[in-house]
């Protein structure tokens, strides 16, 4: 009973869908073309790359919750005046 679901799953998971986005503004089209053609990329390969970084990137929620967890798991205690002195000197 369990293999059709999961097949389903799989070749779900593989196959690309469409997005659409409506109601885009004329002047950001028209700079997201700009910047599409300046990179060397169709309006729709610039857009889909932008959308795929955007993707992987963490949510600033996500992102807390991992530096959370790490504070705690490593008990790190450092004061932020510690830290931003040691980024100071690395900057030179």
């Amino acid at each position: 009973m369990q293999i059709a679901p999961r097949r389903h799953r799989m070749q779900n998971a593989s196959m690309a869908t469409t997005l659409t986005i409506r109601n885009v503004p004329e002047d950001v089209r028209d700079e997201l073309a700009s910047r599409a053609a300046l990179a060397g990329q169709s309006l729709q390969e610039y857009v889909l790359a932008r959308v795929i970084e955007l993707a992987r990137k963490p949510s600033v929620t996500a992102l807390m919750d991992r530096v959370r967890a790490r504070k705690l798991a490593t008990q790190s205690r450092l004061p932020a005046a510690s830290i931003l002195e040691h980024r100071d000197r690395a900057r030179g």
